[in-house]
């Protein structure tokens, strides 16, 4: 549904971008499905306890388009809780 990538930022919070290339689709649906992607990120970052901040760049892919709202919540959760050991270190 995307693609994640993230660095440390030094700051004590996330930093997100959101992407979606125009293979998603043109202008409306790029927005919506940026909406939807960012939104997700929002709740799963809340729910993913970070020591660091970081700088998360996520690309959708155009299966985000028709996604359901809770599996791309899961799969944002998900992808965070896969990132944390490795934003570590």
């Amino acid at each position: 549904m995307f693609a994640l990538r993230a660095r440390p930022n030094g700051l004590p919070e996330a930093r997100v971008a959101v992407s979606a290339p125009r293979s998603v689709g043109r202008a409306v649906a790029r927005n919506r499905v940026r909406r939807r992607v960012r939104e997700a990120f929002r709740l799963a970052i809340g729910a993913v306890d970070h020591d660091q901040g970081l700088d998360l760049l996520i690309v959708a892919r155009s299966a985000a388009g028709t996604a359901r709202h809770e599996a791309l919540q899961a799969a944002a959760l998900g992808a965070l809780e896969r990132l944390s050991p490795k934003a570590a270190g």
